[in-house]
């Protein structure tokens, strides 16, 4: 099974994503992770995110999809059930990601979007970004980043409810309920 975790910034993508890998053994892919360590580490690819990143934009398509493709072909990902969480982000990396997964016999199963108003995620990043010292944590950033996620990402919501696969979380809610919503949600798939 495939699932997409969805939403804008600071909507618990990570946080629910730990507690579907923890009851069902998913394999989480962040792409924000693997970009934070390539960061971190200064590879080229991290020289090259860090630009985009730091100004609250997207990195490539292309370069994303690359790395997204040979992650799947890792040995300890071939063949098991995948959680993407903050991939896609864009129409064209849906539809890249859908070749990815047919070229491999696989399918994304079910989006699960976690819906939060505006407000609220603002005042979730900016203690975040308190509680953990995440530089991309800062109001000017947090605008751009909702910015981008409104202009950008959004209209994947749309994309996965033309093919009967979005399904609506309330964000809002505690941790544990969303988790127990989620959980009810992926034992019908």
């Amino acid at each position: 099974m495939n699932l997409v975790i969805f939403g804008a910034p600071g909507c618990g993508k990570g946080t629910q994503s730990e507690r579907l890998i923890d009851r069902f053994g998913f394999y989480h892919i962040s792409t924000g992770e693997l970009l934070r360590d390539h960061i971190a580490r200064k590879t080229e690819l991290g020289i090259i995110a860090e630009k985009y990143i730091s100004q609250g934009h997207l990195i490539p398509d292309e370069l994303m999809l690359s790395i997204i493709d040979v992650l799947l072909d890792s040995p300890e990902v071939k063949d098991r059930s995948i959680i993407f969480d903050g991939f896609p982000r864009t129409v064209n990396q849906a539809e890249e990601l859908e070749k990815l997964l047919v070229k491999r016999g696989n399918k994304v199963d079910a989006v699960i979007g976690l819906e939060v108003p505006d407000e609220e995620l603002v005042e979730r990043l900016i203690k975040r970004g308190q509680d953990s010292g995440r530089a991309d944590d800062n109001i000017d950033t947090i605008k751009e980043r909702l910015d981008v996620y409104h202009n950008q990402t959004q209209p994947l919501k749309k994309f996965y409810q033309e093919r009967g696969s979005y399904r609506t979380i309330n964000g809002s809610q505690s941790i544990d309920k969303i988790a127990e919503d989620i959980a009810q949600l992926v034992a019908t798939i």
